[in-house]
């Protein structure tokens, strides 16, 4: 449309006159910057780094959602959740280390996979970035299930219907971000052009640059 404003983020970085790691863990880490300010003054940046994630929307044909349970110790609420996990193997591409989760999380396999969305999770506090798969014509995988660990001991699977999660979500009766982020999506997808209008699962993702498949 003529005269319409073109709205996408931009890639943009600020100077950076000093940076610390104060603490590093095993997986994630706090870094903190002294950033230059618009006004020439300088201010402090502590955040999170993270190496990414996956996650998985995984749709059966009755439309129902896969989800999973688990307790999220910094709320202190066990929450449902769609099967995610950390990009935590070096050179993995994203799509592989999907697949992986909703196996190891799900015992589930799917035949078509796209990108439903990417985002940054808390982009005010941490570098995490996040690309959303949805995955359709699924399956049970054969063979013995992954054998879970530590807190995955404990984790619960339902499948639930795409317009109950709405119902749910705009209840205030879920909570995690990344289920409402990919239930509100592929609501609007369906809604819309349809889940041919979705990225194919092998897109480029700026946020985490990958090897091609």
């Amino acid at each position: 449309m003529t005269g319409m404003q073109q709205i996408r983020d931009l890639a943009e970085e600020w100077e950076v006159r000093s940076s610390a790691t104060p603490f590093q863990g095993r997986v994630t880490g706090v870094r903190t910057d002294e950033v230059l300010m618009p006004d020439g003054g300088y201010a402090r940046r502590d955040y999170q780094t993270h190496p990414g994630s996956v996650s998985v929307l995984a749709l059966d044909e009755r439309q129902r959602v896969l989800l999973v349970r688990q307790y999220r110790h910094p709320v202190r609420q066990r929450l449902w959740e769609l099967p995610a996990g950390l990009l935590d193997v070096p050179g993995e591409n994203p799509l592989h280390a999907a697949q992986r989760e909703l196996y190891e999380e799900a015992h589930c396999k799917a035949d078509q996979w796209r990108v439903l969305v990417d985002f940054y999770t808390s982009p005010g506090g941490t570098d995490e970035a996040l690309r959303l798969f949805l995955a359709t014509d699924l399956a049970e995988v054969e063979g013995e299930r992954y054998e879970a660990h530590g807190e995955e001991l404990q984790i619960q699977t339902a499948r639930v219907p795409l317009e109950q999660l709405i119902a749910g979500i705009l209840a205030g009766e879920l909570h995690n971000p990344t289920l409402i982020t990919g239930t509100l999506a592929l609501h609007a997808a369906l809604s819309g052009a349809g889940l041919a209008q979705l990225r194919p699962a092998d897109s480029p993702w700026p946020a985490r640059p990958f090897p091609a498949l």
